[in-house]
């Protein structure tokens, strides 16, 4: 028997994933007349306007469908709850890098990851090599930019 699998996720990004949700269900009754207005035109063979129509709806129920598996699968976790001296998912983490510099990530979801205000997913190569560490671990990690050396400096649940 198959198991569904969660999908952990922070509030935030739950709530960003039902943004863009209701969004695309917003734009279903616009593409539906863009598609009735571009049929009227005739001869749909060589009908720029309805192929275009056609095939931003196959987009948007796509994109639908897969949010609303994510959504159905999402396990919300509020860092706040949690404890502990290791890292875990949702944890903030603040490291030292190998030219003595100070950054921060916070342990997050794939729907929600962006690297550059510091979201990572826990899925990512440091995201995985940060779980289960604790302060004064060192790691070294393979990322897109080369090897990276870090030393956990600190753990925070925020």
């Amino acid at each position: 028997m198959a198991t569904v699998e969660k999908m952990p996720m922070l509030a935030r990004g739950y709530e960003m994933l039902s943004e863009q949700l209701k969004a695309l269900k917003a734009e279903r009754p616009q593409i539906v007349d863009a598609i009735e207005e571009a049929r009227a035109h005739g001869d749909l063979s060589e009908n720029a306007e309805y192929h275009a129509a056609k095939e931003r709806q196959g987009q948007i129920e796509a994109s639908i469908a897969d949010i609303e598996d994510k959504l159905s699968r999402a396990q919300v976790i509020d860092p706040r709850d949690l404890s502990g001296d290791r890292i875990v998912f949702g944890a903030t983490v603040t490291l030292i890098d190998e030219d003595e510099k100070s950054v921060r990530y916070q342990i997050v979801g794939l729907a929600e990851a962006d690297a550059k205000t510091g979201m990572i997913s826990y899925n990512s190569p440091l995201g995985r090599a940060l779980i289960g560490r604790k302060v004064g671990d060192e790691i070294e990690v393979t990322v897109p930019a080369g090897d990276r050396w870090y030393e956990v400096s600190n753990i925070e649940f925020i």
